[in-house]
């Protein structure tokens, strides 16, 4: 289930709706059994070798076969970075995960399913009150918390604290397997996920690559919504030009191709993270700062927001 963008940028008030944090990671549905617990990102890429001390956690805190939905976030002090999570979502080995200096948090907000029963057609209340009762927590794995308070109290926090912004959701909604509005969210930050489309050549004393070219799906199609040139460091822009030149095409992917002198066309098959400041009239990010690539959204699903 998939949260919408709160419209007019006002999270839903009243004594239906719930509020929780929204975390800055990597959403994970765990699948736990007796002696195994898989783990699978947005785009069924399992996880287990990224996050095993998760899985060991999970494994331990719960008594019974379940379905659990959550996120696993990276702190860096008491804020969730994104930036340092990164250091631990492109690992696939578990004994470089485990001897990772990044700790990590899964902070489990839904039961989908618990003992052999399936959990997706009760209230999003009961779900919750289940996840308590069969979900022993610890330092690694964790229930995010309700907050207490009204939406504009907990956005002031929210901005207050440096979190990325609110979770709603409706207090009798059942879990849909896909986006739904029953869950809205609110950013404090602005931030998009987009799919790499293409690069430009470096100028200057600038090495590797100049700006990544970006875009996202509209209409059938995917369109063309501008470029990233900051936010990078001098070891990741070499980086990703030799995993963008192996992906190199004669064709842009977007409908609406840019006049972009020397850009260089990829495969749509990474996907960005993306700060900015709003969007152009013409659909493209303003003061865009890159956050990092996604390895747990397919690019057929990034839409603008």
């Amino acid at each position: 289930m998939t949260a919408t963008l709160a419209r007019d940028g006002r999270v839903p008030a009243g004594d239906g709706w719930l509020y929780e944090r929204k975390l800055d990671g990597v959403r994970l549905v765990s699948y736990v059994g007796a002696s195994e617990t898989r783990l699978l990102s947005r785009n069924r890429i399992r996880q287990e070798d990224t996050y095993p001390e998760v899985a060991d956690s999970l494994l331990e805190g719960l008594a019974v076969d379940a379905v659990v939905d959550g996120e696993v976030v990276a702190f860096d002090g008491d804020r969730t970075s994104f930036g340092r999570l990164q250091q631990r979502m492109h690992v696939h080995d578990e004994a470089r995960s485990r001897r990772s200096q990044v700790r990590v948090t899964y902070f489990a907000f839904d039961l989908l399913w618990v003992a052999g029963q399936d959990a997706r057609s009760l209230p999003f209340t009961d779900r919750r009150a289940l996840l308590g009762q069969v979900l022993d927590v610890d330092d690694i794995v964790r229930i995010s918390p309700v907050l207490e308070g009204e939406p504009d109290v907990l956005l002031d926090r929210a901005r207050a604290q440096g979190w990325e912004g609110l979770i709603a959701k409706r207090a009798a909604s059942t879990y849909q397997g896909r986006r739904s509005r029953d869950w809205s969210k609110l950013k404090v930050s602005i931030e998009q996920e987009m799919v790499v489309v293409g690069f430009t050549e470096p100028t200057g004393s600038r090495a590797g690559l100049g700006a990544l070219l970006l875009g996202y799906h509209e209409g059938g199609g995917l369109r063309y919504g501008g470029k990233v040139g900051t936010g990078f460091s001098h070891d990741l822009l070499r980086s990703l030009r030799a995993q963008l030149e192996a992906m190199e095409v004669d064709t842009p992917s977007v409908v609406d191709p840019p006049r972009e002198r020397g850009a260089h066309w990829v495969r749509p098959e990474l996907v960005a993270q993306v700060a900015f400041g709003e969007w152009t009239g013409d659909g493209h990010l303003r003061h865009p700062r890159f956050r990092g690539l996604r390895t747990d959204k397919d690019p057929a699903d990034v839409i603008r927001e």
